[in-house]
């Protein structure tokens, strides 16, 4: 039997492709260490401006998707992946970095947008028991484009030592730009009917508060508690790419190892992400014992990767051609010096990679309401965001190696306490208890607003009583 269009599943693989297009392919060349170039200044400033600019926008972008739908949201914000791509054919030209800087906070409100609508689809859509598979097949798929995406610059590096060329930009950017046309597919969310019958849930009430609804509902997360609690864990999420791509890969290795541990980096994200979903859908276990436990293999990877890189980081202060590494820029061929590093590298992916699934895990056991779900995805982009902003910041004024893995391995530490109380409050049903929708097909003539208003009517909660079996519909 096939995938129905207007199945969760079909939505989250079309929104996946999206992004394998656009996400990924701009994580493909940022995991390079300054884009591909062998200066990384520019990168990172283009960093710094696109993530101050996607804070703003992630927190705005969810009530932007509610009132102007996921579709043409989507669509429209892939295509600024493939203009900040093409400014970088501007840049070898002239090597004036300035038009890359103002691309990148262009593209920083459009994946804002982008991340709130992919958030939505892939942790509101499923069924609870669900949530973990759905983030892991994002994942994956998601992650592929920056596997995909790496060998291309990898294969051209490894006889070359500059710079990516302008054939390799213009060939990622046309990639970004078949984005948008993948996003034309998705369907809208009132339409989107799970395997059981359930729709994705979007309060009657809601549907007619439009932007002036939205915009309350924003300010409102700035005092909601689980958005308050998860401040540390969003601020830390994105921390740590800055010194990872250009203080790590981009300072010990040159530029065809750098492709080559592009792959291994995106490689252990796809193996991290299908590992961990075994466990956060572990059905004999309750959601709460499935978080804490998740929560201590993430958190136990995570420092044994930062006391790791603490000792390699020991050896070095400055990278790049001036590097002090000891033997100097470490190529791939010579593995008695390549292998520990770039093993190392390999983790550092697969930690960040438990550490990403498990918050968007955490924050789909909040709800299951559709426009809630964006709201809060809004928002935990939003401070992501700007916790890179600061630290491409960190990277762009070289601050010290050594003080940036100290500061990111703070940071970790300091996040936990919160993670885990909320964890420690996880139930076996929406934390808000947002009923699951039962209503007609998919396929029904009638208005999706008449629609709607026939689930409501006929909404029950997810609350199972004492005993009984969590990981089915109590109808």
């Amino acid at each position: 039997m096939g995938i129905r269009y207007h199945s969760p599943m079909a939505q989250m693989l079309i929104i996946s492709a999206v992004c394998f297009l656009c996400p990924g392919m701009f994580n493909a060349l940022n995991g390079l260490g300054g884009a591909g170039q062998l200066d990384t200044r520019t990168a990172s400033d283009a960093n710094s401006a696109l993530y101050a600019a996607f804070c703003g926008f992630s927190i705005l972008g969810g009530g932007i998707v509610n009132v102007l739908g996921v579709r043409y949201t989507t669509a429209a914000s892939c295509l600024v992946y493939a203009g900040y791509t093409g400014t970088y054919v501007y840049y070898n030209e002239s090597g004036d970095g300035v038009l890359t800087i103002v691309a990148g906070a262009v593209l920083g409100c459009g994946a804002g947008v982008l991340w709130a609508a992919q958030g939505m689809v892939m942790v509101s859509y499923p069924r609870d028991q669900e949530k973990g598979r759905f983030i892991s097949v994002f994942w994956v798929i998601f992650n592929l484009g920056g596997l995909v995406g790496g060998i291309l610059p990898f294969a051209i590096s490894y006889y070359h030592s500059g710079s990516l060329t302008n054939s390799v930009y213009v060939l990622f950017a046309i990639l970004e730009a078949s984005g948008a046309v993948a996003a034309l597919l998705l369907a809208p969310t009132a339409k989107v009917v799970r395997d059981d019958g359930s729709r994705v849930t979007v309060p009657q009430a809601e549907q007619r508060g439009g932007t002036r609804r939205e915009a309350v509902e924003v300010v409102r997360l700035f005092g909601n508690k689980w958005m308050l609690l998860l401040l540390p864990m969003s601020f830390t999420s994105n921390f740590f790419y800055s010194y990872q791509f250009s203080e790590y890969n981009a300072a010990i290795f040159n530029l065809r190892t750098r492709g080559f541990n592009n792959l291994l980096y995106w490689v252990s994200q796809i193996i991290g992400s299908c590992l961990l979903a075994l466990l956060l859908d572990y059905a004999p276990w309750s959601r709460r014992k499935r978080g804490i436990c998740a929560m201590a293999v993430t958190a136990g990877a995570f420092n044994a990767v930062w006391a790791l890189t603490l000792v390699v980081q020991l050896r070095y202060t400055r990278g790049g051609d001036t590097t002090d590494y000891p033997g100097g820029l470490v190529d791939f061929k010579d593995t008695a010096r390549a292998a520990a590093p770039a093993t190392l590298y390999f983790f550092m992916g697969m930690a960040d990679s438990w550490y990403q699934n498990l918050a968007y895990w955490i924050i789909g056991t909040l709800t299951n309401d559709a426009r809630t779900t964006a709201r809060y995805v809004g928002f935990y982009k939003g401070i992501q965001s700007l916790g890179a902003a600061v630290s491409w910041q960190f990277s762009a004024r070289g601050l010290p190696f050594l003080n940036q893995v100290i500061g990111n391995w703070v940071l970790l530490i300091l996040s936990l306490p919160s993670m885990l109380y909320t964890v420690s409050q996880i139930r076996d049903y929406a934390m808000d208890d947002t009923p699951l929708v039962y209503g007609a097909s998919h396929n029904d003539s009638r208005s999706d607003t008449s629609n709607l208003f026939c689930c409501e009517v006929a909404a029950v909660r997810t609350r199972p009583p004492a005993k009984h079996n969590y990981y089915h519909p109590v109808i």
